[in-house]
């Protein structure tokens, strides 16, 4: 590859502001030796869309962000941004900003000075640079600590630090690798409140790798759950956990029960003496007995002497109090209930479990995986 050519790719890609770029992620695949940790992936990025790859360690959601970034390559596939490949382009001439799990900030640099640094590299003058570093310092709420150095920052602040620098540049893209993950709880939800805020208000395509997903259904316009190297699905936080596409999305996003039921073979399944609709397309030669798939809202329960169940456990989750109940067969689910009336459903309680309305559910194969995808 030629110093032209690696120039022109830097050229035509353009600025516009900081106004986000469409970022395209094209049949992407990747292997480590016999580990194949991208299979194929494909994604669309709108300009200033928040997307979240979410998932179990080990499922290429690092590797396809790595490289995105430039830091690592594919063994075949594209990333386009703005339509244009950027496989020629290095990692530092990408326009990209990258926040790390780790943080990553100079030790011998203030806070001002790590924000500024991507701007010295750019040839800002020392004046400019300043100002818009103490701006960026001060949009992330730490003006007061600008003359510290990472040392004297406690975790949080370090981070912001880190988001700051990396908005610094004013990136058309912002790679988000697990940035909170390594922060306490309190901090956690404070620190992804912002860093969303920021987002909306600059405008910037962001993607975000989390295996956290509190975090990805909170943060994100729409959420892409990996397994093994692919996309299972991608949608919108609120169609991902009410109309999952398949089972391992189902049982990765939120709390799933599985319950023994039976599959007509058609368009219904009966759980818990209800029948209800099938979710989905049919799955191919799956009839007879199944788990059915239902989350805890989507149950009821109430005290009954000779009742399917006995309450074994509660949880208080503030309004609403989760009761766990032991069926018959040693199968045990989790019901929410508001708190007032799950007040006398004390542990040993007689109760009756049924399905609450008529939502379409998920079969999967008693005790397995299920189908690999259902609609």
């Amino acid at each position: 590859m030629t110093t032209n050519t690696a120039a022109d790719a830097v050229a035509s890609l353009g600025r516009a502001g900081s106004a986000g770029a469409p970022v395209g992620l094209h049949g992407l695949s990747r292997s480590f030796g016999a580990v194949r940790a991208l299979d194929g992936l494909s994604l669309d990025i709108a300009p200033g869309e928040f997307v979240a790859l979410l998932g179990p360690s080990g499922c290429g959601k690092t590797t396809a962000l790595r490289i995105v970034a430039g830091l690592q390559t594919a063994d075949s596939g594209t990333v386009t941004v703005d339509g244009k490949d950027v496989a020629p382009v290095p990692a530092a001439r990408r326009d990209m900003g990258m926040v790390f799990q780790s943080y990553s900030l100079f030790p011998n640099m203030t806070a001002l000075e790590n924000v500024g640094f991507g701007l010295r590299m750019r040839k800002l003058n020392s004046a400019s640079r300043t100002r818009k570093a103490a701006e960026l310092l001060d949009m992330v709420g730490l003006s007061p600590q600008a003359r510290q150095y990472p040392h004297q920052l406690s975790g949080g602040q370090q981070q912001r630090v880190a988001l700051a620098r990396a908005l610094a540049i004013e990136p058309r893209v912002l790679l988000l690798d697990e940035p909170l993950s390594a922060l306490d709880a309190k901090v956690r939800l404070q620190l992804r409140e912002q860093i969303r805020t920021l987002q909306q208000r600059l405008g910037t395509t962001t993607l975000f790798v989390t295996h956290d997903q509190e975090e990805a259904l909170s943060m994100a316009d729409r959420v892409g759950v990996m397994r093994a190297g692919r996309l299972e699905q991608v949608a919108a936080p609120s169609e991902l956990y009410s109309r999952p596409a398949t089972v391992f999305v189902a049982e990765f996003v939120g709390t799933m029960n599985r319950i023994p039921g039976d599959y007509d073979g058609q368009d219904e399944v009966s759980v818990l003496g209800s029948v209800v609709p099938l979710a989905g397309d049919r799955p191919v030669g799956l009839t007879g007995a199944v788990d059915v798939l239902i989350r805890p809202e989507g149950l009821q329960v109430d005290a009954a002497s000779g009742g399917n169940g006995i309450v074994t456990d509660l949880t208080f989750l503030g309004s609403l109090t989760r009761v766990t109940v032991l069926l018959s067969g040693d199968v045990q689910v989790k019901v929410d209930k508001p708190s007032p009336a799950a007040a006398s459903l004390a542990p040993g309680t007689s109760v009756q479990v049924q399905v609450a309305g008529t939502e379409p559910v998920l079969v999967a194969v008693p005790g397995g995986s299920g189908q690999p995808r259902l609609s």
